[in-house]
C-alpha cells in the first residue's frame, strides 16, 4: 500500500514540521542546556531517526543521508547504512490517546482561527482581545495557552451556547421541496419557523437530514430541500466546523493596534538579521528614520523590542549603512541594523 503508507508519512512530516518544530523554537534556543531543552531535541532527533528508517523503502537515498548524518557521525558502532537497519516496531506503551485527542481538537480551534483572521483580513501578528470557543470537551490551560499563543489571542474563553455570535435561518427551497411535501408545504413552512435552526443544522451536518413535525407528520429534510442563511453578531467573525465553533474578536483597541506595530516591526528587525547572516545570538544597533509615529510607538515599547531582537541600543533619526525601507500596515519606516 506505497500509497496509504506515503500520504500517512506526509502528513507525520508536515505535523513534525509546521507544528512541533515551530512551537519548540524557544525550547531549541534556550540559553545553556537545561533538561528541557535536552528533552525537546531529543524528542525530535528520535522522530527523525525513526522516520528515516519507516519512510526508507519509499525514498532510500534521501533517509539514508538523514541516517548517516544524524546517526553514523555520532555512533561508529551503529549500522553504516538505514538500509542495514531494523525495521522499527510499534510499541502501544508510547501511545497518549488523550494527548493526541486533546491536540488534534486544538488544531482544529487554530485551523478555524486562521480562517476567522483570513477573512477578516487581520494578520496573524496583530493581536486580538478576545475568542469564544465552543467544543466537545473543555481543554486544560495548557492547551488553552497553546490557543492564544498560535492565534495571538489574549483571552480564550469555553462557552456552551454560541447562539449570541452565529444565527441560523432556515427557509424552505419550494422548487424541491413542494414535490416532496405537495400538500404539507403550508405545515412544513409554518414549522421550520418556529424549528431551533441550529439543532436541525447540527443534524443535517451529521446525518445529511433532520427530521421536522409538520401538521402531525414526520417529514426528512436533506441540503436540498431547504436553504440556510447564516448571520453573525457585529465585530465578531464565527467559523464552525463539525463540533468545533469559534467567534473570533474583531475590535481593534488602539492599545491593540499599537501591540500590532510592535509585533511587526520585530518581524521585520529579525528577518533584516537573517538576511545579514546575524548569528542567532549576536547582539545588534537598531536604528529607525523617517516615521514620527512608528518611532513614538518604538520609543514606548523599547524595553521590550530591544529584549527580542537582542538590541543592546536603539538609535532615532541617525544616518546609518545598509538602511531599509519597510512599509508597516501603511506606514514607511527606514530601519538598519549593525553589530556590536
Amino acid at each position: 500500500k506505497v500509497t496509504e503508507s506515503a500520504k500517512a508519512l506526509q502528513s507525520f512530516v508536515e505535523e513534525l514540521s509546521n507544528w512541533y518544530v515551530r512551537r519548540c523554537r524557544a525550547r531549541f534556543w534556550a540559553k545553556g542546556m537545561e533538561q528541557d531543552k535536552i528533552n525537546a531535541y531529543m524528542t525530535l532527533y528520535t522522530a527523525l531517526v525513526t522516520l528515516s528508517k519507516v519512510a526508507a523503502p519509499l525514498v532510500p537515498f534521501i533517509t539514508e543521508n538523514i541516517y548517516r548524518n544524524l546517526v553514523c557521525s555520532v555512533d561508529k558502532s551503529a549500522p553504516e547504512s538505514v538500509h542495514l537497519c531494523d525495521y522499527p516496531k510499534f510499541d502501544e506503551s508510547f501511545i497518549d490517546a488523550d494527548l493526541e485527542r486533546d491536540m488534534e481538537l486544538v488544531l482544529e480551534i487554530v485551523t478555524l482561527g486562521r480562517a476567522a483572521r483570513n477573512e477578516t483580513n487581520i494578520k496573524n501578528r496583530q493581536p486580538l482581545a478576545e475568542m469564544f470557543v465552543n467544543v466537545p470537551s473543555k481543554l486544560s490551560d495548557f492547551f488553552v495557552d497553546i490557543i492564544a499563543d498560535e492565534l495571538n489571542v489574549k483571552k480564550v474563553e469555553f462557552k456552551d451556547d454560541m447562539s449570541e455570535f452565529i444565527n441560523y435561518v432556515i427557509k424552505p427551497n419550494f422548487r424541491n421541496l413542494g414535490k416532496k411535501v405537495g400538500k404539507l408545504m403550508p405545515q412544513v413552512k409554518a414549522a421550520l419557523d418556529k424549528i431551533d435552526a441550529a439543532a436541525a443544522k447540527a443534524q443535517l451536518d451529521k446525518n445529511g437530514e433532520f427530521e421536522l413535525n409538520a401538521g402531525g407528520e414526520t417529514v426528512k429534510l436533506t441540503a436540498e430541500d431547504v436553504e440556510i442563511n447564516v448571520t453573525q453578531a457585529e465585530a465578531f467573525n464565527t467559523q464552525k466546523s463539525g463540533e468545533v465553533t469559534i467567534a473570533l474578536s474583531t475590535t481593534l483597541s488602539s492599545k491593540l493596534i499599537e501591540e500590532g506595530y510592535v509585533r511587526e516591526i520585530i518581524s521585520k528587525v529579525q528577518t533584516m538579521r537573517r538576511d545579514s547572516n546575524f548569528e542567532v545570538m549576536d547582539h545588534i544597533i537598531l536604528t529607525a528614520s523617517g516615521n514620527d509615529k512608528l518611532i513614538d510607538i518604538i520609543k514606548r515599547n523599547e524595553a521590550e523590542i530591544k529584549q527580542i531582537v537582542l538590541a543592546e541600543k536603539v538609535e532615532y533619526n541617525q544616518a546609518a549603512d545598509n538602511t531599509k525601507d519597510w512599509s508597516i500596515n501603511g506606514e514607511d519606516i527606514s530601519l538598519a541594523v549593525r553589530i556590536i
